[in-house]
């Protein structure tokens, strides 16, 4: 539901691993590296990076502190308002667009994370509800630091986030646009609509992005074959699938996971 860690000289992660919450690391002392599916960033002190649920990532070293914070999407998301905040200016991108931002107002966001770590800790009365309204100011913060630094600033929509989400949660199933309107009590143009606001492409098209996104991290990091990652992600034919990643990608399913593993 929530969590917080704090990583000290040293310690770090064995292995990639799966981030299955929405995740924000942020180097307090010192400096960190930090591999997000086929990037590796390097945090300086008041750098922080946010990770999207579905993404790998690895703490392979720290050399000073590095504050890890973790929530799932039913936990902090009760409305529409919750889901755009997370999804405000690319935080928690789905499109694998993970950068670094550099925080200002040092002591207030070390206050924020030591508050939250000790309402976790502590579990006071309505200790949940407490975490909910400071992870939403360390949001606010983050993004008015992202926004000072130049980024431009994008205002997503509720309902185009649930299809990303309901996209991602049903890889196996090939639903369609149709399909994904029908789930979200919506109509096809309107989700194309939305799909050409956000990402100036098709809801079809932000379909197979999201599809390569996954295909290039089960390549990645499951000891999976082709073909049992072409039903996983909702091909019935493997020959198909390799078809499709090589149209998307210029590489063969095989090429791709040979380049990763040298």
């Amino acid at each position: 539901m929530i969590g917080i860690k704090r990583y000290m000289t040293g310690e770090g992660h064995a292995a990639p691993m799966r981030v299955l919450r929405y995740k924000t690391l942020y180097c307090t002392e010192g400096n960190a590296r930090v591999l997000v599916d086929e990037k590796l960033y390097q945090l300086s002190e008041q750098e922080l990076l946010t990770i999207t649920s579905g993404q790998y990532h690895q703490v392979q070293a720290v050399a000073g502190e590095l504050l890890a914070l973790d929530f799932t999407l039913d936990y902090f998301c009760k409305n529409d308002h919750d889901i755009e905040l997370i999804f405000h200016n690319g935080l928690f991108c789905h499109f694998g667009m993970t950068e670094v931002i550099t925080m200002g107002n040092v002591a207030y966001v070390n206050q924020l994370f030591s508050q939250l770590e000790r309402e976790l800790e502590e579990r006071p009365y309505q200790y949940l509800l407490s975490a909910h309204a400071l992870i939403e100011l360390l949001l606010v913060e983050i993004n008015r630091h992202k926004i000072a630094s130049g980024a431009e600033i994008w205002k997503p929509d509720a309902l185009f986030l649930r299809f990303l989400e309901a996209v991602r949660d049903n890889y196996p199933n090939s639903l369609t646009v149709a399909d994904f309107a029908l789930l979200l009590g919506t109509s096809e143009s309107k989700l194309n609509e939305l799909a050409r606001l956000h990402t100036d492409k098709t809801a079809q098209h932000v379909i197979y992005s999201l599809t390569i996104s996954e295909a290039k991290r089960l390549l990645h990091y499951e000891k999976l074959t082709i073909k049992d990652i072409a039903y996983r992600l909702g091909f019935n034919d493997p020959f198909y699938f390799s078809n499709f990643f090589k149209k998307h990608t210029a590489l063969s399913p095989k090429a791709y996971k040979k380049m990763m593993l040298t």
